[in-house]
């Protein structure tokens, strides 16, 4: 009765007002990505715009690495009328959310022509950039209205909403592009958005958020802005121990999620078996495991989730090495691939590694100190997603090398550096991340 009473107890946390807040704030997020993405990118190759230049539009996405350049203006930059109405925080999402919709009716509305492409570049990369600035504030808005108790469920409900928006700028795109058409379409997409505005204004602002004034000279100035949320990191006992376990720790993952889909082809699965067994499947089992993962979060505190997380990712690995073995038996024998194996898989990596990005979101979230946020948690952010668009490179040569079934014992191994630093960081460090700053009087804020 005590296990039932306290698993009822995390679940009731997902159904709390600001966690609500966190799922709707989510969607906003998710919801102008892909529309910049593969959805835009249908509709050029619809209209007959040239493969060449179609591929470039892969650029557009710049703005979502690059955001840590200018997430430092957010914790200081005040903006007229909303910030001293709204708060630094709600003002900052109001205006991005405003924008955000009238630049993507705007990126709809033009017709894709040889001549009006140029013009859609320009609007899809302004949309990318105020989507990129809109993730920093909500992000940062996240983590200071959640108390810590409440990370691993508002780093679920963040997945969440993220996900769907991204479903909504997809599918939800493509049906009212079908049956109205493409105008119309981004549109109505963008106005979905006010759901998001709503959420805002009925929204508190994050309890004794300081107010913003930008004083003293230009040098003092930057100095607060971007060298500050940089000293006050390099300070913290193990700091570079911490930045290897960002960097590493979805390490053997993303080598694996790299190859995965010339993995399916070479075992002979078709397009159809893919899609249904080897990413609908993927998809709802990664769901549970984002919600279990942030059930054990509040249960077993982050450090043992991140353990877990960290080893069931390793070993979710090895089963992709039973299904190349499988599947290249199959292959030799004449026999048609097996489906069901694909879905197992799949479904036991996609739990695993919806686990771990849950128990690693809240972990980024926790190390963040509230006077800088923004700043800290774009840095942190942009340093994770390093692997996955960075060090993941030589996949493709490992896997030509090593074959498919020592490739994914490779891909196992790779998680073995960032368990290990983890269990550095549990051991010789543990204050630097379990513990925030609590005072957030510094230079240049008045509370």
């Amino acid at each position: 009765m005590i296990i039932s009473g306290e698993v009822k107890n995390l679940i009731q946390l997902y159904f709390r007002p600001k966690l609500l807040l966190v799922l709707t704030l989510g969607f906003a997020s998710g919801l102008p990505l892909l529309l910049t993405g593969s959805t835009l990118t249908i509709r050029l190759r619809e209209a007959g715009i040239d493969l060449a230049a179609i591929g470039l539009f892969s650029l557009v996405g710049i703005p979502y690495s690059l955001k840590f350049i200018w997430a430092p203006l957010l914790d200081r930059l005040p903006l007229p009328i909303l910030t001293r109405v709204f708060g630094r925080r709600r003002g900052w999402m109001l205006a991005v959310h405003f924008l955000l919709i009238i630049a993507i009716s705007v990126m709809g509305l033009i017709p894709p022509t040889d001549t009006s492409i140029w013009w859609i570049a320009f609007v899809a990369i302004a949309v990318a950039s105020l989507s990129a600035t809109q993730d920093i504030a909500i992000d940062a808005y996240r983590i200071e209205i959640l108390d810590e108790q409440e990370y691993g469920a508002g780093a679920a409900m963040a997945v969440y909403g993220f996900r769907v928006g991204m479903l909504m700028s997809t599918v939800g795109t493509l049906y009212l592009a079908e049956y109205l058409d493409w105008g119309l379409a981004y549109v109505l997409t963008a106005l979905t958005l006010c759901v998001g505005i709503i959420a805002i204004l009925l929204a508190p602002s994050p309890k004794n958020e300081p107010k913003v004034t930008i004083s003293g000279s230009l040098s003092s100035i930057f100095g607060e802005t971007y060298w500050a949320p940089l000293a006050e990191f390099s300070r913290r006992d193990g700091w570079i121990v911490l930045l290897l376990f960002v960097l590493l720790y979805k390490f053997g993952d993303a080598l694996l999620s790299q190859m995965m889909g010339a993995l399916f082809v070479d075992l002979n699965y078709d397009k159809s078996t893919i899609a249904n067994m080897g990413k609908l499947f993927g998809f709802w089992a990664m769901m549970v495991g984002i919600f279990v993962g942030g059930l054990l979060v509040g249960a077993l505190g982050l450090g043992r989730t991140l353990l877990i997380a960290g080893v069931l990712q390793g070993l979710s690995n090895l089963a992709f090495w039973r299904l190349a073995v499988v599947g290249q038996q199959h292959l030799a024998a004449g026999e048609g691939a097996d489906a069901s194996l694909l879905g197992w898989v799949v479904g036991i990596e996609a739990f695993a590694g919806g686990l771990g990005q849950t128990a690693f979101i809240a972990f980024l979230m926790r190390l963040c100190d509230p006077r800088h946020t923004a700043a800290q948690f774009a840095l942190l952010t942009s340093i994770m997603a390093f692997s996955p668009k960075v060090l993941v490179a030589p996949a493709g040569y490992l896997a030509s090398e090593l074959g498919w079934a020592n490739f994914s014992l490779a891909t196992a191994a790779a998680a073995i550096p960032g368990i290990l630093l983890l269990i550095w960081l549990l051991i010789s460090y543990p204050d630097t991340w379990r513990t925030r700053v609590t005072s957030i009087k510094e230079p240049g804020l008045e509370v």
